[in-house]
């Protein structure tokens, strides 16, 4: 993890930390407004848009699950702003790439640990207790096979991978049985899927919540990358937008996703949109919606300059992976309850919802400034 405090910061593209930062925006604590909404307000249509602040039980999507792949799709997004071939180059020149890329792989799994509270029981560490997968755990694999695959192969290579992927995982899924089962066994708890096979023989510890799908278990990492490489191809285009115009460029993105999402809800009819186990069908839902997203947010941020506008979300995303940590490991409710209580408390009783809210993210966008202002910049 490194700390970046110098004077002279490279240009950054606002709108790629505007809407990260927006993606962190839920997570902080932005998904509870609806519900405070509705009780200050009693309109019905706010428990509509409470709903899409949970994840989907089973098949089916919800806002809340765009979260997670488009935090994936982003890290792409940046990488291909400036994509780089190192294949040609003498392993020795090759070798810091791999370093640096192993280094992130490895902290990032281990911050994902950290941010499921640690080793198990105690001292000494209960290794059989440890949940090993977690959100950070997924961008890091997806994050660094994708980076193999940018520095290795063409931009064409890597829309086979993408697309073999995709195909694969449908028919492993669907038509390949289960040793001990059958083929294309995809109902609640996904106890017959060949993601249970794989996290039950190759994913050491706990699931989640002891699910017998582990929502970021073994398999599932392998069709996450595409959402990567989906991001990657955006930072490309992005990259030379100018050169086949701006707005060209944000009609062209925007379209491209409208027809992502079309193909992910038809393959839906036959193989379900799944978060939990990260069907083709949902990366093809999540990365139409990231490219959508993206496409609004670039037109709004970079070409309207509209940076004053969305300045909260920017600094959330300048520093995504810290504040993610300390969504769980700092307690903010207990920090604003202490610094805006007594006003909370004298409020009328529905007020009192949404003026906890606004404090909770108050404190947190109040540090993250802080940090903006000096340029410190946590990355890993």
């Amino acid at each position: 993890m490194t700390t970046k405090t110098t004077k002279t910061i490279r240009k950054r593209l606002a709108s790629l930390d505007a809407l990260r930062g927006m993606d962190m925006f839920w997570i902080l604590g932005g998904q509870s407004i609806f519900a405070a909404l509705f009780v200050l307000t009693g309109w019905q249509g706010w428990q509509l848009f409470e709903a899409h602040t949970v994840h989907s039980p089973w098949h089916g999507f919800t806002f809340y699950d765009l979260i997670f792949p488009l935090f994936i799709f982003l890290s792409g997004v940046a990488m291909g702003l400036a994509p780089k071939r190192i294949d040609h180059l003498p392993f020795s020149q090759r070798q810091p790439y791999y370093q640096k890329a192993l280094k992130r792989l490895l902290l990032l799994c281990l911050l994902g640990i950290l941010y499921n509270h640690g080793w198990g029981t105690g001292i000494p560490a209960a290794l059989g207790e440890v949940r090993y997968t977690s959100v950070l755990g997924r961008i890091a694999i997806a994050w660094f096979f994708c980076a193999l695959l940018v520095w290795h192969t063409s931009a064409r290579t890597q829309a086979f991978v993408a697309v073999g992927v995709l195909l694969f995982y449908w028919l492993l899924l669907c038509f390949i049985p289960v040793p001990g089962g059958s083929a294309g066994d995809l109902a609640a708890n996904g106890a017959g899927s060949w993601n249970a096979w794989f996290d039950k023989y190759f994913l050491p510890g706990i699931s989640y919540q002891n699910k017998v799908v582990d929502p970021e278990g073994v398999l599932s990492n392998l069709p996450a990358i595409v959402n990567a490489l989906a991001g990657v191809f955006v930072g490309r285009f992005i990259a030379q937008a100018q050169q086949f115009g701006q707005w060209r460029s944000v009609a062209a993105l925007f379209s491209a996703g409208l027809a992502s999402v079309l193909f992910g809800w038809l393959w839906d009819l036959q193989f379900p949109v799944n978060k939990e186990l990260w069907t083709s069908s949902f990366v093809l839902v999540t990365v139409g919606w990231s490219a959508i997203l993206f496409a609004i947010f670039y037109a709004l941020v970079d070409l309207l300059n509209t940076q004053r506008l969305v300045y909260p979300f920017i600094i959330i995303g300048a520093n995504s992976i810290i504040i993610y940590l300390a969504s769980s490991l700092v307690n903010w409710d207990y920090i604003s309850r202490s610094v805006f209580g007594g006003v909370i408390a004298i409020a009328s009783a529905d007020w009192q919802p949404i003026l906890s809210v606004f404090a909770l993210l108050f404190v947190q966008l109040l540090v993250l400034h802080w940090m903006y202002k000096r340029k410190i910049f946590v990355s890993v």
